[in-house]
């Protein structure tokens, strides 16, 4: 069965909703769909905000054969597969999850013109796209929807539902439309009525552990307890078990955090993350979100440096750019003492003079 969403997302610029900056009359977007000109372009804004429907609404403006990949799980076979010396238009979802190799592959077909790639991404684009790759697209920036423009979508949806109820689903919904709409179909499919009531036990089970919102919670979790901002941390770790996240997995995140954003600056925090994790196993639901509140506070209240982490990305890098470099000789695991190379660095000759360890940064 074809899902709601699906159903009814809009075909053409007038069924569209929303981001009237950039498609209102005389706006660029809206005039390079309606004079047929092919770019390549990257459209960031927040989830549900009418980014694949516009991609798709372009493309059909066209004529041109269009190829849809998420960068989750697509690789450079997936494009290579698509390429056969016409030009095509592929719509990379999440492009902020291509790496970086990746990212280099894609450059000479869309300098070339073979591939018109529209990309689309919830993270600024000027710290997850190469300079190279960004430099050949335009970027258009999609605003969280308004409340009435989520009223609108919901109107389309053609299911009885009350103006308080729409009121209550507009205000809930974070301009994330295509979040509605599927919470509607769930609750309908559920309950065969939609009332506030039932709205919010559906919500509780429509939390997608796998899915966007999954991966925003979580994102916004990490990035305030980053921040030190206690308030907003003990607010998303509540939603996260709210809708059922698995405490362990919380927990196994917040280990991680303590060594990629504490680090030195308070070697405890690693420490009090690995005990949090053990009493998630050893509590269980639900009293052991008490745990993880005691620990979420600690790594807000806790220093922050990223040093440790930093120097490793810098030795990954060249480890990436050279190979295995040789390894000094009076370090190799050989029976013969007098060998020496007379180099006086640990680290291979090539980057002898390497410094991946700059010192505590802390905040």
């Amino acid at each position: 069965m074809e899902p709601l969403a699906s159903k009814i997302r809009p075909q053409s610029l007038n069924d569209f909703v929303g981001q009237e900056h950039i498609l209102g009359n005389n706006k660029p977007l809206r005039l390079a769909i309606e004079n047929k000109i092919p770019f390549s372009f990257i459209l960031w804004g927040p989830p549900g905000s009418g980014k694949t429907t516009i991609a798709r609404i372009y493309a059909n403006s066209l004529n041109i054969e269009m190829h849809e990949l998420s960068a989750v799980s697509s690789g450079k076979k997936d494009i290579q597969k698509i390429i056969d010396g016409k030009t095509k238009i592929l719509f990379l979802d999440e492009i902020h999850r291509f790496n970086k190799a990746q990212q280099d592959f894609l450059l000479p077909y869309v300098e070339s013109g073979e591939i018109i790639l529209i990309g689309a991404t919830i993270e600024n684009p000027s710290f997850e796209i190469i300079s190279a790759l960004l430099s050949r697209c335009h970027v258009f920036v999609f605003n969280q929807l308004k409340e009435e423009d989520i009223k609108k979508i919901i109107e389309r949806t053609k299911i009885k539902i009350d103006d308080k109820t729409k009121d209550w689903l507009a205000s809930i919904a974070n301009g994330d439309a295509r979040y509605v709409i599927n919470l509607i179909e769930e609750t309908y499919n559920l309950y065969g009525k939609i009332t506030i009531d039932n709205l919010k036990s559906a919500s509780q089970i429509y939390y997608d552990k796998s899915g966007e919102e999954h991966y925003n919670t979580i994102s916004a979790f990490i990035k305030t307890m980053r921040d030190s901002d206690i308030n907003a941390s003990l607010y998303y770790l509540a939603r996260m078990i709210k809708a059922g996240e698995d405490p362990k997995f919380i927990a196994r995140r917040m280990i991680i955090f303590a060594s990629e954003d504490i680090g030195v600056a308070q070697p405890t925090a690693l420490v009090v993350a690995n005990d949090v994790f053990r009493a998630v196993e050893t509590i269980g639901i639900p009293e052991c979100a008490i745990n993880l509140a005691h620990g979420v506070v600690f790594l807000c209240h806790a220093r922050k440096d990223r040093s440790a982490y930093d120097a490793f990305k810098r030795a990954m890098t060249d480890v990436e750019k050279y190979g295995n470099l040789p390894i000094p000789i009076r370090l190799r695991n050989t029976r013969d003492n007098l060998l020496n190379d007379g180099c006086d660095s640990n680290l291979p000759d090539k980057i002898k003079d390497k410094i991946y360890y700059k010192g505590l940064n802390s905040i």
